[in-house]
């Protein structure tokens, strides 16, 4: 039995660190959004659609058109969901990640309110956006002005039009504590699941127009 569980373990953190992503490629970032675009995405809980306008931010909805075509989000987890707040999941293999990451992304102003339902993109101070992503499970008001490492507000970049049942499924049970051990799911994310195994994932996420 235990011999099977550490097999699981150790696939499961396979998937989550090399399955299903492409190498990073610079003619990658000059790939333009259109006006309006749909991402699906395929979770353990089930399917949700976020329709992405590229008015309420152009360079986010440019790289996040590039990250979802190109497969940045295929097998990674919901590692940080908070009832009546928001739902968290980002890239965390960082031989991927750096790669896309040192390709900065300017902020832009926030034109949109974080209300339910609403996407935005996280980030740590300035130019940091364009890996880790939100939605709001309430209307996050304070989040359009609150000032973070130096930036003010959070852009929504688009909003879920298709499964928002599913997004407020998403397994919450362990709150913020996930945050705490974010540099284990990063160095040692079979430990980490070890720990928080009951998260969700996103199978896999793609453009459908």
């Amino acid at each position: 039995m235990k011999t099977s569980i550490l097999i699981y373990f150790f696939s499961f953190s396979l998937l989550l660190t090399s399955c299903a992503r492409s190498v990073f490629k610079e003619k990658w970032l000059k790939e333009e959004a259109p006006a309006t675009y749909v991402a699906r995405f395929e979770t353990t809980k089930g399917v949700f659609d976020v329709e992405v306008y590229r008015e309420w931010s152009p360079l986010a909805a440019d790289r996040f058109y590039q990250t979802v075509k190109h497969r940045f989000y295929n097998n990674t987890l919901f590692y940080r969901v908070v009832p009546n707040f928001v739902v968290q999941w980002g890239n965390t293999d960082t031989a991927v990640y750096k790669k896309w990451a040192a390709k900065k992304l300017p902020d832009e102003p926030v034109k949109q309110s974080n209300l339910k339902g609403y996407m935005s993109y996280a980030r740590s101070g300035k130019e940091t956006r364009g890996s880790t992503l939100f939605i709001n499970l309430a209307d996050n008001k304070r989040l359009d002005t609150l000032v973070a490492g130096g930036v003010k507000g959070y852009p929504p970049i688009g909003k879920v039009i298709r499964g928002m049942q599913v997004v407020d499924s998403l397994y919450s049970g362990y709150g913020g504590a996930t945050m705490s051990k974010y540099d284990t799911l990063q160095k040692y994310p079979e430990l980490f699941m070890k720990q928080f195994p009951k998260l969700d994932k996103i199978q896999k996420a793609y453009l459908i127009k």
